[in-house]
C-alpha cells in the first residue's frame, strides 16, 4: 500500500487560480511542497509605467540586497527573480508579529515588441528595482496583395 499525503481539499482550486491568474496578486500562498514542507511563496508588488523613450518597471523588493537579485530576459519577457532572508534572531528579541515575508521570488512581465532588449538597464535605490526598457521603432509592416487565381 503506497501512503498519500494529505492535500487540501481546496488544492484543486487553488491550482486552477493560479493557472488561470498567475501572479496577478502579489500577496503571499502559503505552498506545500512534494515533500510536504510548507512554505510562503510571495512575489513583488510592481508599477509599470511608460514615457516617449522607454518603459519603466518599479519593483518594491524592501530588505533584498541587490546581489540577491537576478534580471534575466527571455523571448519577450522580463522576469525578476531573488530572495529575501530573514535577520538572524537576537535570543533576548520576542517577535509579536512579523508581517514581513521572506524566501524566494519570481515576477515576470510579458514585453511589448517595440523594446530595444539590447539597451536594457536596471538600478536599485532605496528598496526599488527600477527597469529601464528603452523603446525602438518597430517597421510596421506594409500590407501585401495577394493576386487570387
Amino acid at each position: 500500500m503506497r501512503l498519500v499525503p494529505f492535500e487540501s481539499p481546496f488544492s484543486e482550486i487553488e491550482s486552477m487560480f493560479d493557472r488561470m491568474m498567475p501572479r496577478l496578486y502579489s500577496w503571499p500562498r502559503l505552498i506545500q511542497s512534494r515533500n510536504g514542507d510548507k512554505t510562503v511563496s510571495w512575489s513583488p508588488s510592481a508599477d509599470i509605467s511608460e514615457t516617449d523613450k522607454e518603459y519603466l518597471i518599479r519593483a518594491e523588493l524592501p530588505a533584498v540586497k541587490k546581489e540577491d537579485v537576478k534580471v534575466t530576459m527571455d523571448g519577450d519577457a522580463i522576469t525578476i527573480s531573488g530572495e529575501r532572508t530573514q535577520n538572524k534572531e537576537d535570543k533576548n528579541e520576542k517577535y509579536h508579529r512579523v508581517e514581513s515575508f521572506y524566501g524566494s521570488f519570481t515576477r515576470t512581465f510579458t514585453l511589448p515588441e517595440d523594446v530595444d532588449s539590447k539597451n536594457i538597464k536596471c538600478e536599485s535605490t532605496d528598496g526599488v528595482l527600477t527597469i529601464h526598457l528603452p523603446k525602438t521603432q518597430v517597421q510596421k509592416a506594409k500590407p501585401i496583395e495577394i493576386k487570387v487565381q
